[in-house]
């Protein structure tokens, strides 16, 4: 037996984990020790490059933006995808209606970039419409609204999130489904429980692992959402949009390595709380 454990290890668990120290953990500590050193000298300077970037006023702004679409973004998404997925539980062949959910997340990011610019920019397809639409009722003229110039551009961030993520959600929420089983849910009904109550009774309490998984991949998947907000709207978009990667882009343009660092630490630090504080949410319900 132990000469099977060790062999399992060998050709199953090193290789993964020696992957994972050589180009995450090793990483990330050279990126811990960089938090504590000056960027050209390398000398030690201690906590300072901490107390610079908590006192940078575009650190403190991409922090309140990162949050506010993390907790603005996630339950949308998942509360889309749920929605989205119990219309569909219904249908019998949709594995169609999969593909088209799922096209998003084979698009390219340039493309998608190019879409958003064809509906929201000044002359966009959306200003046209409202224009026509206007012209037509006599509520209003002609519409030039700058949406991405503007604070609208945080919701244009999050409809981009929505729409692109939307697909695997949607997949994730009916897996769940499909794995509960049939002969509870006859059984609450023959109890005489209506749909509503199936649903939060039977069908939303069987969910817990699959909701588990979608707020983890939705949580890391909006610090994905930077590509397509930097070449929809460059390096210093509107400030509702300004988010922590636009921030460490700059400093990396800039070559202020020290700053960013200190920064990546406090990030990923965070995050691994974060993932942390929510498996355990979930271990004790």
């Amino acid at each position: 037996m132990r000469k099977k454990r060790r062999r399992f290890f060998c050709l199953f668990v090193f290789p993964g984990f020696f992957g994972i120290t050589v180009f995450a953990l090793a990483p990330f500590l050279d990126v811990v020790k960089r938090s504590f050193t000056a960027a050209v000298t390398g000398a030690f300077v201690g906590g300072k490059n901490y107390q610079v970037i908590f006192q940078n006023q575009a650190f403190l702004l991409a922090v309140k933006n990162t949050i506010r679409f993390t907790l603005t973004g996630i339950p949308l998404l998942v509360s889309a995808g749920l929605m989205v997925a119990l219309m569909l539980s219904g249908f019998k062949n949709k594995g169609w209606i999969k593909s088209i959910y799922l096209f998003p997340l084979a698009m390219p990011t340039a493309t998608v970039v190019m879409v958003w610019k064809l509906v929201f920019y000044k002359q966009g397809f959306l200003n046209l419409f409202l224009t026509r639409a206007g012209l037509v009722t006599g509520l209003w003229g002609e519409v030039h609204k700058d949406y991405l110039g503007t604070a609208a551009a945080f919701w244009v961030l999050v409809g981009s999130y929505i729409w692109k993520n939307l697909g695997y959600t949607v997949i994730l929420w009916l897996t769940g489904i499909g794995g509960i089983s049939g002969e509870m849910l006859e059984a609450a009904k023959v109890d005489g429980a209506g749909g509503w109550q199936r649903l939060w009774r039977v069908v939303l309490p069987n969910l817990k692992g699959s909701l588990f998984t979608i707020v983890i991949l939705s949580f890391l998947n909006s610090f994905k959402i930077y590509r397509e907000a930097y070449l929809t709207a460059g390096a210093y978009p509107d400030q509702s949009m300004y988010l922590l990667q636009h921030l460490f882009n700059n400093w990396f343009v800039n070559l202020e390595l020290d700053k960013m660092a200190a920064a990546a630490v406090c990030t990923g630090g965070v995050l691994m709380l974060a993932i942390l504080l929510l498996q355990r949410l979930w271990e004790d319900r």
